[in-house]
């Protein structure tokens, strides 16, 4: 292992992040925090929530919407269900949405409406993990907790060289980082490695050059950058067969139903439909004649990937469904519908 020129210093990054940090609409930069202006706790909650598993281009549409139709977790918690989960529809990952339901109820019930500064307490809240408590804590409430997500492994998997690959390597980089989280300002130090790892040390072509680590990277001494963070082979993910029925009433209504709060899309609208399986069984909600729609409605899950054959029908007004409920025409976004409904329709639809 090659041996850095000098050591990693905290307060260069921060000069760096200073200069360039990311404009994001949960953050309060470097000029506005020195002035005295503080991050609001339920901003950086909600960001960091809608962050998990999803990219920032990804969340920041569905952060100014919420925040403009919630300002505050209060909103949020007094909100209805249907509302939020259609809201949130299209990002994914949806247990995400129930708890972001029930932490906000909590905030607002056991804790009057505020974000409480001690990790210990944010780690009792539904959702929140380690990661999540220590972006609040450090972020929101300046304390020096230590942030970690996948940019963070990445740039300290460089700066120390170290080749043990991931997810076994998470306890080490951790601790690592954790060496050099600083008491002076270890929220904007925590969003500096991390708009570090996302501009300048990315995972192909690190712009070392640009670097103000540069002389403290082992990995850059030693010409392993671009090998690094290594990970452990990833196992194959299956693929599953499924069955979506598409129902239009002769009104133009369209026959959906709500999944049930726990498992895949837990809670969400969506086509009535079968199993998802190695071999699923015709499950039809209403007595209808079926046409097949030619191709597939495709989709990866975190687990396995998905292929959908999609059936549809036109029924008359007084036919009565099995399953699920008729919603009206002017009633029907597909904007509330998760992606893999989509998908359904859009095949369905020719488009």
């Amino acid at each position: 292992m090659s041996k850095p020129r000098e050591p990693a210093d905290p307060l260069a990054l921060l000069e760096w992040y200073d200069r360039h940090a990311r404009a994001m609409p949960w953050r309060v930069g470097p000029a506005a925090r020195a002035a005295g202006q503080r991050p609001d706790p339920y901003r950086i909650w909600l960001s960091e929530i809608m962050l998990q598993q999803t990219t920032v281009a990804a969340v920041k549409s569905y952060f100014e919407a919420f925040t403009d139709r919630w300002p505050r977790v209060t909103d949020l918690a007094a909100a209805e269900d249907a509302e939020v989960m259609a809201a949130w529809a299209g990002l994914g990952y949806y247990a995400r949405a129930r708890n972001l339901l029930k932490c906000a109820r909590a905030v607002t019930l056991d804790h009057n409406g505020v974000f409480p500064d001690d990790p210990a307490v944010l780690l009792s809240l539904p959702g929140v993990g380690p990661y999540t408590a220590a972006a609040i804590s450090a972020i929101a409430h300046d304390l020096p907790e230590t942030v970690v997500d996948g940019n963070v492994e990445r740039v300290m998997a460089r700066l120390y060289d170290e080749h043990t690959p991931l997810p076994s390597a998470k306890p080490i980089l951790t601790e690592r980082a954790r060496a050099l989280t600083p008491v002076l300002r270890p929220g904007d130090y925590a969003q500096a490695v991390m708009d570090l790892g996302a501009t300048i040390c990315t995972p192909r072509n690190p712009a070392c050059g640009l670097c103000p680590w540069r002389r403290s990277c082992m990995a850059w001494a030693a010409g392993t950058q671009s090998e690094l963070p290594k990970k452990s082979p990833k196992a194959r993910k299956p693929t599953r067969l499924g069955v979506a029925y598409l129902v239009r009433r002769v009104d133009g209504a369209w026959l959906l139903e709500r999944r049930p709060d726990k498992g895949l899309l837990g809670g969400m609208l969506g086509w009535p439909g079968s199993e998802w399986n190695e071999a699923p069984q015709e499950a039809p909600p209403i007595r209808a004649e079926w046409k097949t729609v030619a191709g597939e409605a495709r989709h990866t899950f975190t687990h396995f990937h998905l292929r959908l054959t999609v059936r549809t029908a036109l029924v008359p007004m007084e036919r009565r469904p099995e399953r699920g409920d008729f919603i009206e025409s002017p009633d029907f976004s597909p904007e509330d519908l998760p992606t893999v409904m989509r998908k359904a329709l859009a095949l369905a639809q020719g488009t």
